[in-house]
């Protein structure tokens, strides 16, 4: 089977665990007429990412109480690291801000003045015209893609070859300490055509999402510049991040 069949495969699945609670190995290996190892292996994948849990025959959904006992802590994770890419922003500098819940919490801490900033967020774009700093905001256009919530595509893509700029700031749903980030998102185009168009690349995540190997590359390590994560990254894996030549800052709780 390709690897996008094996991409679309998973996705299929964790769609099925989300909306039915739990799913087998046998019935799962029925579906797709592939075989139960191979199943397995697609669950072991996906737990991994943090998309179901694990259990003897299958899969189960996450439990509820798991997701609100992390959300407190999610929150004042996604606050430091914002503050901690608040001090990479120097004043009049030129900035793309891509679509996401850690990259939003980067906008409501902006404070700098003459900021030109472009996005492909609706939900971002509104939150920077209410900033008190009046940065000037521009958009990308292109197609919605109603999953990321963000303008994609080709017309996305030749409104930012447009300009240059200073910095990129991009999140990841998963970091692969041998590639780069990942993402379950194929539309991935526009990520690499941010990183092409600005002279530094900073992705913000938490160190939980770290080692989540996605299916998508999104963002190789020779793209990246700097990783903004929280003071709960192990050092070793701080280490092997700098040896792909990426500098990390520890944002403190």
């Amino acid at each position: 089977m390709s690897k996008r069949n094996t991409q679309q495969r998973r996705q299929i699945i964790a769609n099925m665990v989300q909306e039915q609670g739990e799913v087998s190995v046998e019935h799962l290996a029925t579906l797709f007429e592939t075989s139960e190892v191979t199943i397995r292996k697609d669950l072991t994948a996906l737990e991994e990412s943090g998309f179901l849990l694990r259990r003897y025959g299958g899969a189960i959904k996450i439990p509820t109480e798991l997701i609100e006992e992390s959300h407190e802590q999610l929150s004042k994770q996604k606050l430091a690291i914002a503050q901690a890419a608040v001090q990479q922003i120097r004043e009049h500098n030129r900035i793309i801000i891509d679509s996401g819940s850690t990259t939003g919490a980067l906008v409501k801490a902006l404070n700098q003045t003459g900021l030109v900033i472009m996005t492909n967020s609706l939900a971002l774009a509104n939150e920077l015209t209410t900033l008190e700093c009046e940065p000037t905001v521009l958009m990308t256009g292109g197609t919605w893609d109603s999953r990321s919530e963000s303008f994609q595509g080709k017309v996305a893509e030749q409104v930012l070859r447009s300009y240059d700029f200073d910095q990129l700031f991009i999140g990841a749903d998963g970091l692969d300490l041998l590639r780069g980030t990942t993402t379950f998102n194929e539309l991935i185009g526009l990520s690499q055509v941010m990183a092409e168009v600005a002279r530094e690349v900073i992705v913000l995540i938490e160190s939980q999402k770290i080692g989540r190997k996605m299916p998508n590359l999104e963002l190789q390590w020779q793209q990246i510049d700097k990783l903004i994560t929280d003071d709960q990254l192990l050092p070793e894996i701080q280490l092997q991040i700098e040896q792909q030549g990426v500098e990390v800052i520890l944002a403190k709780n």
